[in-house]
């Protein structure tokens, strides 16, 4: 049976052993005694030197979610940005999520059980298909530091799981026309965007893939190049499965709780680039500007202005590449495209939060990217995942904070700096492992 082969059993049961110790390192910051609210005491105390803070515990209180609120309906913002009534800053299915882990529960300890028992199962599927597509190169996803670092630390495994399966069905589900699996891509896609918005980077590279199509080889006809059609209704209708699926889970939202619906995306756009955000923009572009509150000014609105700029100037980027690459491969490169686009976003975002390597993993595993590049990648992110919090920790007891500070500025500038490589690499990598993958020419023989 395809569930129990050895590569998929094997990034199986390795993906259940770390999701133990991933739990366990978070779980180190909560338990009894609790305060009225249902807070561990003991989280703010060590949350930062014993580095297991969690997202997940953190966000108990602040977003209605020990309230037991339904998400969005009766929620807003305020003029200072802060949410209110029951939204959180996630899209509606990571706010489910949220109010599903809390059902039943009265405290952070709980929460973050039922939160990770229910997150769990969307890592091992991720484990599966990897190990499907590639074989053992899937336990790098499956025990690879990442997982034990961020797998509880925000809500960031089900959105995965949605990336991985669009590509799953476009590169092994070929018994399947190549519009019937661009659909069903593009519906994953929309689940992902519903999730954390950035499975809709992918839907333009997948739309090109689905409208220049695989080449069709003709075994009988010699010294005559491939035939191909190109399909632009089958790339609409990828890119409009994925646009249906997300008005279809956003509309009820929307009608029955605009204000908290539309408060989420607000929330993520007046959010600053400052020292929390670990992006290139605090670390690099801030010491630049004068250390008074009209500098701060300043060097918000110049972020606000430059950062969406660039991000849009790296997609288009990406693409081109990737429709240059096209006469080359004999498909268009939509997983390829899409990581460049995914690492022009990271780079110039003015958030990049920790666990947002999760996100880069499975490209990694998938497409045949330099291994010290990889390395390099995970050394800086173990750098800034562990180093992060250790600095917060000696700014708010007064320690020295030296050390901690030139290993956050190793982890930004190291994964900054591989985000470049990886923009191109990505774009000219070939698949990895035995699987077909990114619309591999399919040759349709002519029987004789």
């Amino acid at each position: 049976m395809l569930w129990c082969r050895p590569a998929g059993f094997a990034a199986l049961l390795g993906c259940a052993v770390t999701l133990v110790f991933a739990y366990l390192n978070k779980a180190r910051c909560a338990g009894a005694p609790f305060d009225h609210d249902g807070r561990s005491l003991i989280f703010d105390r060590i949350k930062d030197a014993r580095v297991c803070y969690s997202d997940i515990q953190f966000l108990w209180l602040g977003r209605g979610i020990n309230e037991h609120l339904f998400p969005y309906l009766n929620g807003g913002i305020t003029p200072g940005g802060s949410l209110t009534g029951g939204t959180v800053e996630y899209p509606v299915l990571s706010g489910l999520l949220m109010w599903l882990g809390a059902a039943g529960v009265h405290d952070d300890a709980a929460f973050l059980l039922h939160s990770a028992l229910l997150l769990a199962p969307f890592a091992l599927v991720t484990a599966w298909l990897l190990g499907r597509m590639t074989g053992a190169v899937a336990m790098l996803w499956s025990v690879g530091p990442p997982l034990v670092l961020y797998a509880f630390h925000n809500w960031e495994l089900p959105v995965v799981c949605t990336m991985v399966g669009a590509i799953y069905v476009m590169a092994v589900l070929t018994r399947y026309s190549l519009r019937t699996r661009g659909i069903a891509a593009g519906v994953l896609l929309g689940l992902g965007f519903c999730l954390k918005l950035y499975p809709g980077i992918f839907v333009l590279p997948l739309m090109l893939a689905v409208y220049l199509g695989e080449p069709v080889i003709d075994a009988d006809a010699e010294d005559v190049p491939p035939q191909r059609g190109y399909d632009v209704r089958g790339a609409l209708a990828a890119g409009g499965a994925a646009v249906l699926t997300a008005l279809v889970i956003n509309l009820p939202f929307a009608i029955l709780g605009f204000r908290g619906w539309l408060a989420s995306f607000t929330f993520q756009q007046l959010r600053q680039a400052d020292i929390t955000t670990n992006s290139i923009w605090y670390w690099g572009l801030r010491p630049m500007f004068a250390d008074t509150t009209s500098g701060e000014a300043a060097f918000q609105q110049f972020v606000s202005q430059a950062s969406p700029l660039l991000i849009v100037l790296a997609f288009a980027l990406a693409i081109w590449l990737g429709w240059k690459r096209f006469p080359v491969l004999g498909y268009y490169p939509w997983v390829g495209a899409g990581g460049a686009m995914l690492c022009g976003f990271l780079l110039f975002h003015k958030v990049h939060s920790p666990q947002y390597s999760l996100w880069l993993l499975p490209l990694f595993i998938v497409l045949e990217v330099p291994w010290t590049a990889v390395a390099a990648y995970l050394l800086a992110d173990l750098a800034l995942g562990v180093g992060v919090f250790r600095y917060f920790y000696a700014l708010g007891s007064g320690a020295s904070t030296d050390v901690y500070e030139k290993l956050v500025q190793f982890g930004v500038w190291g994964r900054a700096s591989l985000l470049v490589l990886f923009f191109f690499a990505f774009i000219r990598a070939t698949p990895r492992g035995s699987q077909p993958l990114l619309l591999p020419p399919r040759e349709l023989v002519t029987a004789r």
